[in-house]
Parts: structure tokens; sequence; C-alpha cells
């Protein structure tokens, strides 16, 4: 292809495009690709549905769409609801298993509030402690997808009720209410979940 002043334009739009793509890739230590760090993964956490939930965040990138919480958790979990985040806690009674206790590859509910008025949803990486866990997620940073961010107990009862999430370099956010925990049923249990025909 040559260049002229007539391609100028695309081109340009090209070279922005590569930039913004790679600006969207924050440099920070705590986030990294899943695949290439085999000891975050646990049982319970599939890695080809985060690897999909990855790829179908860069493609909707690429075409400049917004990347929003809800189809990534719902590719990176394999927990099928639909509707925004705020709405997943209620939906998931009778179909999921619902906890207060976090495992990996279980959704995060967070609650609705004035700074998160759809609420938002994040998919459980890893336990690091009883009161920490690395979650992935979309959209915590503006259409940008996050893996293995730390997450803080902070409820009195150590029941994962109310939450900080790290943000800048060592800092926590503010807290957040949590509903709980969604995760796949076992397949023991899915057949006393469904309904009798």
């Amino acid at each position: 292809m040559a260049i002229t002043f007539r391609t100028l334009p695309r081109l340009a739009g090209v070279f922005g495009l590569l930039a913004l793509t790679a600006a969207c890739v924050p440099n920070n230590t705590q986030v990294t690709m899943l695949s290439a760090r085999p000891d975050l993964l646990q049982p319970g956490l599939n890695p080809n549905f985060v690897a999909k939930a990855v790829g179908n965040a860069k493609a909707q990138r690429a075409k400049g769409q917004k990347i929003w919480c809800v189809p990534f958790a719902r590719d990176a979990s394999g927990i099928d609801i639909q509707g925004d985040a705020r709405t997943w806690w209620d939906q998931a009674k009778g179909r999921f298993v619902r906890s207060n206790q976090p495992a990996p590859g279980a959704v995060m509910a967070f609650k609705a509030t004035r700074k998160l008025p759809i609420g938002h949803i994040a998919v459980v990486s890893k336990l690091v402690s009883d009161r920490e866990i690395l979650v992935d997620h979309a959209n915590w940073k503006p259409s940008q997808v996050t893996l293995g961010m730390s997450v803080f107990d902070v409820s009195p009862g150590n029941d994962w009720s109310m939450v900080r999430v790290a943000s800048v370099g060592d800092t926590l956010g503010r807290p957040y209410p949590v509903d709980g925990f969604i995760a796949a049923p076992p397949p023991s249990q899915v057949a006393l979940m469904a309904p009798a025909p």
C-alpha cells in the first residue's frame, strides 16, 4: 500500500487504535494473564472460560466497543445469567449455588450502590487467605479487563458482605457491599435442581 495524503487518515486511525489497545493493558505486576501464571489456577476456575472471556473482550475492544462486567463474567465463569449485575444474585436463586464464601470460579455479586448503580460482578480466580481473594473482571477500570486483582473482606463478621478492592499500588478503594458468591452446582446437585417433568 502506497502512503499518500488520501491514505494518511486511514493509517492514523489504525495506529491510533493500536496505541489505544496497547494503552489499555495496564503496566501492573498484579494484573497477569492466568495462562501465563498456572499457579493462580485453582479447581473451579476453568482456564478455557477465562481465555474465551479475554478473547471476546479483546475482540470487542478492537471494534471500539465498551467492555462490560456482565458478558466478561458470564464467559469467564460459565454461569449463564442475563441482565444487569445488580440482578444476578436474585436470578441465581434456585438455579445456582449462592454462598457468602468465595470459591475459585464463583461470581462475586456486588450490590447496587450510588457509585455502582447497576452493580458489578467479578470472577474469583484465587483464594489467598480467609480475607483476601484475587478476581478477574471487566469495567472496574472503564472498559478494561483486570486479572488477578486483590479484594479484601472488611466485614465485621468475616462474611464477605463488605469488601475493598485494590486500587493504585497497594492502596485500597472504598468499601463496597456484596450480596455473595454465585457458583455452578456440582454435577451431583444438577439433577436435584432441575424442574420435574
